[in-house]
């Protein structure tokens, strides 16, 4: 049975690394959560990707998302697609920092014991935690562009994540018609997110634990591989939603 105090403290935790980052202590911190609520969920959940998928979907509504306002003042006044340039940049460099601090602490052997069976959970949370980078980026996109993603945070947390998964803007129907996120996302919304991120969880974070060996020397090649991904995402969803206002203009 899971524990759902380890799981809620687990969400905020991955939270709180999409918005500050991490070094090696907090990192490795988070794995020891992740590890317990692995081992609470139980062998098929985390080897299904169900576990994954599930706790991405409980930290997204502890991901810190600052108004276009606030985004332009901490980048030197930029508006709209330099803006948004900057972000998705600040944002790569995030990741990217998150891969070599995962890769160091692989290399190092800095893990809890027994040290190859913690492993995972340190690759787990890096991916965790680089894919609430990406969604966080998401809804800062959206601010930026003027479409800022409205609702309850369970209906805003279910449209980043889906824009997330597709690589796009949040689907302009459901920022505009009345109700939109609600009448759109149904009851079923969580378990079709479930479905939705689990393939693409375990693609990351198998891509992840690649970068790592031979010999767990591999936190450049981690972090170059969450720079150019972050950024391939960022530059899809700001040309999307940049292409939406010129049509609109």
């Amino acid at each position: 049975m899971a524990d759902t105090r380890t799981d809620d403290d687990l969400g905020r935790a991955v939270g709180d690394l999409a918005g500050r980052g991490a070094d090696r202590g907090s990192l490795a911190r988070v794995a020891k959560l992740a590890a317990q609520s692995m081992q609470a969920a139980g062998a098929r959940s985390v080897a299904t990707g169900v576990w994954m998928a599930e706790t991405l979907l409980d930290a997204v509504p502890h991901i810190p998302v600052r108004d276009a306002a606030t985004l332009s003042r901490q980048h030197g006044g930029h508006t709209g697609d330099l803006l948004a340039a900057e972000v998705v940049r600040a944002a790569s460099h995030t990741t990217a920092g998150l891969g070599a601090v995962a890769g160091a602490l692989a290399g190092a052997h800095q893990l809890a014991p027994p040290t190859w069976a913690a492993i995972p959970a340190e690759l787990v949370v890096e991916t965790l935690a680089v894919v609430a980078v990406e969604m966080k980026l998401v809804a800062e996109l959206q601010e930026i562009y003027g479409m800022p993603v409205t609702g309850t945070a369970s209906e805003r947390s279910t449209a980043v994540v889906r824009a997330w998964a597709e690589s796009r803007g949040v689907t302009p129907r459901i920022l505009i018609q009345p109700g939109g996120l609600a009448q759109v996302l149904g009851r079923g919304s969580r378990r079709e997110l479930t479905r939705l991120l689990q393939r693409r969880l375990a693609f990351r974070a198998m891509r992840n634990m690649s970068a790592l060996v031979p010999l767990m020397a591999g936190a450049v090649a981690a972090a170059e591989l969450n720079r150019r991904a972050t950024r391939s995402l960022g530059g899809n969803v700001a040309r999307d939603l940049s292409s939406r206002r010129g049509a609109d203009g």
